[in-house]
């Protein structure tokens, strides 16, 4: 339905809001006098010019609250708002997400405009039990003979490609992209070069390989928190699929 989104955003908003100051910040890390706010919850930080800021708390001490930003700090001032959310970080996932581009938050970064998300999947996901976890006897193909024949590679299987610069892992990457059995697959791009990332969608992955991708970015010149946070919302996309 058209008021989906509204619908799941109004049910997620909570009317009481803690709110507290800044009084410090260095790098990527701010401090504040409050909010009321538990370790990994989600802050805004509300500058006097520009944008609100996106921070996750990392420590809190008496009154303090450490955060860290997935922005950069510029036009932070002493004495600007803090607002809690009330929420840990989590990914908006669904079907509508194939062929689309994200950043590390996930949120749409391609300029075809923004989703409605069905779901939100929790960035930090507690692990199944090993009791639980099924053996690997089944087989996934990637459509190239060469690792199909010599190093096949079964479906729960981790593998590293591990190369020097320009010799062809991305090339690679979007060949088993394009041919593979799997039905989605969810690429993270992190720490790559800017150009690279439209490099890749367009000469590696191509039209084929893209409209059954997803794909996570956050390069290199974006924070150290977000190029982190980058790798767990793509493994949270994955585990919704």
């Amino acid at each position: 339905m058209v008021l989906d989104k509204y619908v799941s955003a109004v049910e997620r908003t909570d009317p009481v809001k803690y709110v507290g100051k800044v009084k410090r910040a260095q790098g990527i890390l701010v401090e504040s006098t409050g909010p009321r706010a538990a370790v990994g919850e989600i802050c805004h930080i509300v500058p006097q010019t520009g944008p609100t800021l996106l921070a996750e708390v990392v420590a809190v001490h008496n009154e303090t609250v450490q955060l860290m930003c997935y922005d950069a700090l510029t036009g932070l001032e002493t004495g600007d708002l803090v607002v809690a959310s009330g929420e840990s970080l989590s990914a908006g996932v669904g079907p509508e997400m194939l062929g689309r581009v994200f950043d590390a938050l996930g949120r749409p970064m391609d300029g075809k405009g923004p989703i409605t998300v069905r779901d939100r999947y929790p960035i930090y996901a507690e692990p199944p039990s090993p009791m639980d976890r099924a053996p690997i006897s089944r087989r996934v193909d990637t459509g190239i003979r060469a690792i199909d024949a010599l190093t096949p590679i079964g479906r729960g299987q981790r593998m590293g490609i591990f190369a020097g610069s320009g010799v062809g892992k991305s090339t690679l990457l979007g060949m088993v992209a394009r041919n593979t059995s799997a039905d989605v697959n969810v690429i993270a791009l992190i720490g790559e070069r800017g150009r690279e990332v439209r490099e890749f969608i367009e000469a590696d992955l191509g039209e084929e390989g893209l409209k059954r991708s997803v794909l996570i970015v956050s390069t290199s010149d974006t924070p150290a928190l977000s190029r982190v946070r980058g790798a767990f919302t793509a493994t949270a996309v994955a585990e919704y699929f």
